[in-house]
């Protein structure tokens, strides 16, 4: 029965329901060309209100609009009976509508009010309009009457009434004065909701003679205005205080009936002096506080929007003075016109399929429910056996073809009417989808898809779906198939991209469509922008990189502080970043990164804070002031977002150094004030520095000067020293005092010296305005007592410290004696003497100098007048040292001076002394000349350096395979006049690696070495190394074979994509001529070429690029190897080949017989015969003509350079008559099938696959 209720609001919404199988949110939007032919009752679009109040000097335009098919015919009628149209000139129809426009201008208006009703009919059935209500608006003038003055006493309440004429719609009211301006209203004046103007008491500047109570009829945009109250406050006797009173309502309760939907309007009007305060309250509810509750005017009247049922009760409105309370009680009753709970709504039902119309109302009190069909009484309409009508309720069973109509749901009580139309329409259609076919739908990994299958049948269509055409798509975990079809995957999935088809059948037939999900990658930004502080003037640098999916092209967009960025030329927004120049603080604030794709995006923000420098304190005060101290006080200037670490407090002497700013003490960057030290005799003046962490701001404005009186000095000249220039003086020095610190005028110095240890009186001597003394004829370097003290106007400084300082030095007189050298090796030695003595020094010992310099080697006879002389110091008192990095077998001179700040004394007797023999150095060169197949000539040169007698060389020497292993060191000695050999029986094309040195008869010196091949093997061929390339494909990947005619040990395949500019992939392929490359991309074309390397031969030969294509993967694959034509074809050729090899058995043992397995033996293939071991080597490399054997090739060799194993040309075999090409490989490489390679071709053949074509083979290319 579920499946039968089939609602819609029209016939677009009824095709809605039919995709959607029963009550569904999913809208599917329809294709018009399904309307196109499809029966439909008439539905009405468009109708006037139920009550039209028209304006007497325009037309009077009654609405009725409605569709169908085929296209209804409307008539009308009024006041229950015909309204022929026709008739009447004054009234038009508009063509292919109901709508009546009806000209009354020249007539009178009245005559066309009345109950109007419009009745829409086609074939199919009749719907019919609301009882329409047409009534003229009316504005109608004030009855005449006199008003008479009113006399009243100030205190009093007052009434003045307005009782305006009954208007069509009532009027709305205002009081306003001759002058056209509203009269004021406050919580003592008010005006009623019937328009009466309230004074709850009456005030002296009440008394006016222009109350004018004025009427707007909105139709009619008229105002109606009543004649003049004049009113006279008299205060000859003015009434007394008074509790409240209510003027409106009068007693202790009233009633209020309010319809449901509608506004409840309470008022509570009280008189009273002082004026009384108005509160509500609803009996049981507490507080009025609901959102559809407010007050008006002073708060004596309360609105109720939208009233429901709850809100019926007892509401008690309370009047309070100073004086007491009254209290008024509204009842409220709550009623209702009819309304809706759940309408009729249309029905498309399919032949013998049941169907029901409800009509669900409700109101107080409760409606009457009447049914009509094609606007006629149900209880009138034709007898229809199918139908039962069970009060709100019709049932059609097993309807058929024909009985369409349109049925009438009329619902009233006292208070009103609701009237419905709903179609029952039957239809009998095949399945049609309205999805567009092939559609892609796209969506974000974990996302929700929705694919549609809008479908249009009666009965109602079964959808199903399948994926890839293969797998039906069933309900549950991740797919759901909702009641109108869509197909929903709440998490997609990559793996849940593919084709989908859907299918529409009914009885009637059955339609599919096909649509393609397409599951991307999310959009996610990588890298988001982050916190940023900016100095004003530099640049910011937000970065914001994004991963999305290669299909989905992302834009950027960046906001700030969720708005669009300033057009300034300064912001510059790249894919990933965006960069703001030369900030300003209107750049603060928080910028926001949007990736968008077309299906997604994503976003991240980050604030931009700009710091500065601090601006400069303000308002600098100097309190507490003493002589010796003062505190100094500012206010903080703007941080500009970045806190201050410190002040800098700075003092400008305006006496001593004016113009010149000191820094004088830091404060905590939290502090406003500071204790400042002061000295005497300054006049200071102060500034402060702010600092953050941007740097200082500009100085502050100088505080008020600050002068402190003068006093004798707190402190004497510092660094103070005495040293002496030359022989005979001693010159004092001090760093002078500043102005600063000289505490007052007439800085003066006392300079005081003796010499220390002796008895004798301080000298002394004043001075002025210099920082040296210098004190003459004193003796050669000896100790005295310094002092300097300060002195000024107003006294002398503290006792001064005393300083030792020395007069001058003079040369040292004597040289150190007893010069001893010890030799320890031949590049070491070491001397000792006698030191001098301390009065010979003349001055302060500094320590001793060594010179000494190599005469000549002990094996030359004339002096190296190259060498230069070397000085060794040795500081302090010392008596020895040592001679590093002396060379061997040499004779050296040697002196010694002592040394003092002056200078060097004079030089000790020489001294001669020997080293002995060492290990010489390395011979000068090593050349490698004349390489051959098994030989090599080796020169050398002596030594530079033979640190003594050169007995003769040694050379070491291996050979290197290609996997760079060393081999077995061979030794060999030389004399030393040999500087020449030549070494034989080595191996040919082999890397040898040579050591060699010299050696005296303290052992041999540092090596040296050098590299050489013997010559190649075979001679390199001349033109290519390669021959032609072959191909062929599998299905992800190539197999590539060629002729190689090189020597080249590195031998690799190399291949890139197709204009790619990636690098070339390289695998090596030594001792092959195929190679397999896996792993290639179907679909995918690549540039393949054979490369030959050699670490001996710069050349790199190459052959030319070959282009492969590597096939696509067929979207849906064929077993041909299940087909039954093909399982029959391969029969037929394997019985063919079967009967050819029974032939050629018999020709051959015609000719002659012979045993197989002598022949083999005899000619045992080289690729099988085992490794040497008889000498203990492994894998050793050999030249082939160095092969005493045989001259075959061992395992794993090269083949010769025509690619295939040579034989006699009397060998006769199997291999003759094999299929296949060159053999095949099993997985580990190794060959198989001896006997079923092809026999030598002329070098034409030579380009035919390499892959036999064998049914196999055949039947794995369709895979």
């Amino acid at each position: 029965m579920d499946r039968n209720r089939k609602w819609v609001p029209g016939f677009a919404a009824v095709l809605l329901t039919l995709l959607s199988h029963t009550t569904s949110a999913l809208e599917v939007p329809l294709d018009p060309k399904v309307l196109e032919g499809l029966p439909q009752p008439p539905t009405i679009t468009l109708q006037s209100p139920k009550d039209y109040i028209f304006d007497p000097r325009e037309n009077i335009v009654i609405h009725c609009e409605a569709k169908g098919k085929p296209h209804p015919s409307f008539s009308w009628t009024r006041n229950g009976t015909h309204f022929d149209v026709e008739k009447d000139s004054k009234v038009l129809m508009k063509p292919g509508s109901g709508t009546l426009v009806i000209d009354i201008s020249g007539e009178k208006a009245e005559a066309y009010e009345g109950t109007y009703q419009c009745t829409a009919h086609n074939e199919h059935g009749t719907a019919v309009s609301n009882n329409i209500v047409i009534r003229q608006s009316r504005s109608p003038l004030w009855s005449k009457e006199r008003n008479e003055a009113i006399v009243v006493q100030m205190g009093v309440s007052l009434v003045l009434q307005c009782r305006p004429p009954a208007g069509l719609p009532p009027p709305v009211i205002f009081w306003m004065d001759n002058n056209f301006q509203r009269l004021p209203l406050d919580k003592r004046v008010s005006q009623a909701l019937n328009g009466d103007l309230y004074f709850s008491n009456v005030l002296p500047e009440d008394t006016r003679n222009d109350y004018i109570c004025y009427a707007r009829f909105p139709h009619t945009q008229t105002i109606q205005q009543k004649q003049p109250i004049s009113v006279t406050v008299l205060d000859n006797s003015p009434d007394g205080e008074r509790r409240p009173s209510f003027m409106t309502p009068l007693g202790i309760t009233s009633t209020k009936m309010v319809l449901r939907g509608e506004t409840l309007e309470l008022e509570c009007i009280a008189d009273g002096l002082p004026t009384p305060e108005i509160s509500w309250q609803k009996d049981g509810g507490g507080e009025l506080q609901s959102s559809r509750m407010s007050f008006y005017n002073f708060k004596k009247t309360l609105k109720v929007s939208d009233v429901n049922e709850a809100d019926a009760g007892d509401y008690r409105c309370t009047a309070t003075n100073k004086l007491g309370t009254a209290q008024h009680i509204i009842k409220v009753a709550v009623k209702a016109a009819p309304f809706w709970v759940s309408a009729p709504r249309n029905l498309i039902l399919a032949p013998n399929e049941t169907g029901i119309l409800t009509c669900r109302v409700n109101g107080e009190p409760k409606p009457k429910i009447t049914w009509f069909v094609n606007g006629v009484p149900i209880e009138n309409a034709p007898e229809d056996h199918s139908r039962k009508v069970d009060d709100d309720t019709v049932i059609l069973s097993y309807v058929q073809t024909g009985s369409s109509a349109v049925y009438q749901c009329n619902a009233s009580n006292e208070f009103g009417y609701l009237l419905a139309n709903a179609f029952v329409n039957v239809l009998a259609e095949a399945p049609r989808v309205l999805t567009p076919p092939n559609r892609v739908y796209q969506v974000i990994t974990n996302n929700p898809a929705l694919l549609h299958c809008a479908s249009f049948g009666s009965p109602i269509p079964t959808i199903t779906w399948f994926k890839d055409s293969q797998t039906s798509v069933k309900n549950g975990d991740p797919y759901v198939i909702h009641e109108n079809g869509t197909l929903e995957i709440h998490v997609a999935q990559p793996l849940h991209s593919g084709k989908y088809t859907c299918i529409a059948s009914n009885n009637l037939g059955i339609k599919e469509n096909h649509v393609y999900l397409e599951v991307k990658e999310p959009t996610r930004i990588l890298k988001q922008p982050e916190y940023k502080d900016v100095q004003r003037g530099m640049s910011a640098v937000f970065v914001c990189k994004v991963k999305h999916d290669p299909s989905l092209i992302p834009t950027v967009i960046w906001l700030k502080d969720n708005g669009e960025l300033p057009d300034d030329e300064r912001f510059d927004v790249d894919m990933d970043s965006l960069t703001i120049r030369d900030v300003t603080d209107e750049d603060e604030g928080t910028y926001t990164c949007i990736q968008n794709t077309t299906l997604d995006q994503d976003s991240a923000s980050a604030m931009l804070t700009v710091v500065g420098n601090p601006d400069p304190p303000t308002d600098l005060e100097l309190t507490d002031q003493t002589e010796r101290s003062v505190q100094l006080t500012w206010t903080p200037g703007d941080e500009h977002n970045s806190p201050t670490q410190k002040f800098l407090i700075q003092y400008e002497d305006l006496l001593h150094q004016p113009g010149v700013w000191v820094n004088l003490t830091d404060a905590p960057g939290t502090s406003t004030t500071v204790q400042l030290s002061l000295s005497p005799y300054v006049y200071y003046s102060f500034r402060v520095l702010a600092l953050n962490g941007v740097g200082y701001s500009q100085p502050s404005q100088p505080s008020s000067q600050y002068r402190t009186n003068p006093s004798a000095p707190d402190e004497n000249p510092s660094d103070v020293q005495g040293v002496g220039t030359k022989p005979g003086n001693l010159v004092i020095s001090w760093t002078p005092l500043t102005g600063f610190l000289a505490n007052g005028p007439g800085l003066e110095y006392k300079v005081q010296w003796r010499q220390k240890d002796v008895d004798e009186d301080w000298s002394s001597k004043t001075v002025a305005n210099v920082s040296q003394f210098v004190v003459s004829g004193t003796p050669t370097y000896v100790p005295y007592e310094i002092k300097v003290q300060a002195l000024n106007d107003y006294g002398s400084g503290p006792e001064p410290e005393v300083v030792i300082g020395y007069s001058g030095e003079d040369l040292p007189l004597s040289a150190p004696d007893s010069v001893q050298v010890m030799v320890h090796n031949s590049t070491l030695a070491e001397v000792h003497w006698e030191p001098v003595s301390f009065q010979s020094v003349r001055g302060k010992l500094q320590g001793y100098k060594v010179y000494f310099r190599r005469i000549r080697g002990l094996h030359e006879t004339e002096e190296d007048t190259e060498q230069q002389e070397q000085v060794l110091t040795f500081s302090g008192n010392r008596s020895e040292g040592r001679l590093p990095g002396l060379q061997p077998y040499s004779l050296y001179n040697l002196t010694i001076r002592v040394l003092n700040i002056k200078g060097e004394g004079p030089p000790s007797p020489s001294k001669k002394f020997e080293t002995p023999e060492g290990v010489p150095g390395p011979p000068s060169f090593l050349n490698v000349v004349n390489p051959g197949l098994d030989s090599l000539t080796l020169e050398w040169g002596p030594p530079m350096n033979n640190n003594g007698r050169l007995a003769g060389y040694t050379l070491k020497y291996q050979p290197v395979n290609n996997t760079n292993e060393l081999g077995p060191v061979k030794v060999i000695n030389f004399l030393a006049n040999e500087t020449t050999i030549t070494l034989s029986n080595l191996n040919s094309s082999m890397l040898y690696k040579f050591y060699m040195s010299a050696k005296t008869i303290k052992g041999s010196g540092p090596i040296i070495t050098e590299e050489a091949f013997t010559a190649m093997d075979t001679m390199p061929p001349v033109g290519p190394a390669f021959g032609k390339v072959n191909t062929s494909m599998l299905e992800d990947g190539a197999v590539i074979s060629w002729d190689y005619f090189g020597h080249h040990k590195n031998v690799y395949v190399e291949y890139v994509v197709e204009n790619s500019k990636e690098d070339w992939k390289k695998e090596l392929v030594n001792g092959s001529h195929w190679h397999m490359i896996k792993g290639l991309k179907p679909g995918t074309s690549y540039k393949v070429r054979v490369v030959a390397r050699d670490p001996a031969d710069p050349t790199v030969h190459s052959t030319d690029e070959v282009l492969v294509a590597v096939p696509a993967v067929p979207s849906r694959q064929v077993d041909i190897a299940t087909q039954g034509w093909f399982i029959g074809l391969m029969c037929a050729i394997a019985l063919l080949i079967l009967v050819l090899l029974i032939v050629c058995f018999i020709k051959r043992n015609k000719g002659g017989k012979y045993p197989v397995k002598e022949k083999e033996d005899a000619h045992q293939d080289p690729e099988i015969q085992p490794m040497k071991e008889d000498d203990g080597t492994f894998g050793e490399y050999r030249s082939m003509e160095s092969d005493t054997e045989d001259h075959k090739p061992l395992k794993g060799s090269r083949t010769p350079s025509n690619g295939t194993v040579r034989r006699d040309e009397s060998d006769d075999s199997l291999v003759d008559y094999g299929e296949g090409g060159d053999g095949q490989f099993n997985e580990d490489g190794s060959f198989i099938g001896q006997y079923s390679g092809k026999k030598e071709k002329d070098t034409h053949e030579g380009n035919e696959s390499s892959e036999a074509p064998s049914p196999v083979n055949a039947m794995n290319s369709f895979v």
